[in-house]
């Protein structure tokens, strides 16, 4: 076993087990606690599904990009939240059962939705992008619903153990993305260098910063809404959008150091966001 299969299990394994700590967390009610919410519901996937596809192709259209950052801005666009994502928008002062219904019903919605917008976006932008439904399916199942099902299971068969260990695997698995993603980084460096220029920097933050807006302004009344959609719709699963650039495009070998480089500048930018909604909900509590 060479050292890219490793770090490939161990990336692959922070998320299940990350995604497994949030399901020791939760309850059943929690993941479709948005379907009892309609407005809501319409108003995040207008956000994600719909206004941040255009804002791709729109981005896509008025810049002169290499092509690997705009297939990856393409397949981000259409990608659904990452299966991270709830823990760092509860740690922000999200609504934790709305964070949770966020990312099953974004993840169940992709399966199907995803092959459409690829080809509609593809025949929009002169793109060859075609994406079928069982990969998109199978990563969708793996890196959400199971180990999601899986946490919230051994919660209700032992809710005391499960309690006492979930802050340990979410530990154990933020160790283990530090240790895949590091090597990777370190590999990818010099080619994300290269994407540097014409425009790069400013189409990607543009991108992220956008759709933070967006997801603040459509988040609704309540701010831990706005917090919890404006994070999902600024912040997209990076190995759906992997999987779409590197199926369409095989023998483009940037769309990897792309998508690092968008997940380098989404951290950075999202940073005075999130200060920004903790410091406005402490505020709120001691009024």
């Amino acid at each position: 076993m060479n050292s890219q299969i490793l770090i490939q299990f161990a990336l692959k394994a922070s998320i299940v087990l990350s995604v497994f700590a949030i399901g020791l967390d939760s309850r059943p009610n929690d993941t479709i606690s948005l379907v009892g919410r309609p407005a809501l519901l319409a108003q995040s996937l207008l956000a994600m599904d719909v206004i941040m596809p255009v804002l791709a192709a729109a981005i896509v259209w008025a810049f002169d990009l290499h092509e690997a950052v705009e297939v990856s801005l393409v397949a981000l666009a259409v990608s659904p939240v990452p299966p991270l994502l709830p823990k760092k928008q509860i740690k922000a002062y999200g609504e934790p059962s709305y964070a949770i219904g966020l990312l099953v019903v974004a993840a169940t919605v992709a399966v199907v939705f995803i092959p459409f917008a690829i080809e509609l976006l593809g025949q929009f932008l002169q793109m060859p992008v075609h994406m079928k439904v069982w990969p998109i399916a199978q990563l969708v199942l793996m890196t959400v619903l199971a180990p999601l099902v899986v946490g919230m299971l051994f919660r209700h068969i032992a809710p005391l153990v499960a309690s006492r260990i979930s802050k340990s695997v979410a530990l154990v698995a933020a160790v283990l993305l530090a240790i895949s993603v590091s090597p990777l980084l370190f590999a990818a460096w010099p080619a994300i260098i290269a994407l540097f220029g014409n425009g790069t920097i400013v189409a990607i933050a543009a991108f992220v910063l956008v759709g933070l807006a967006v997801g603040h302004m459509l988040g609704g009344p309540d701010p831990h809404d706005r917090t919890v959609l404006a994070l999902a719709t600024a912040t997209r699963h990076p190995g759906i959008a992997l999987a779409i650039g590197t199926t369409n495009f095989p023998e483009q070998k940037a769309v990897l150091p792309a998508i690092l480089l968008y997940a380098i500048l989404g951290v950075i930018l999202g940073i005075p966001y999130v200060m920004w909604r903790k410091r406005v909900v402490r505020l709120s509590l001691t009024r």
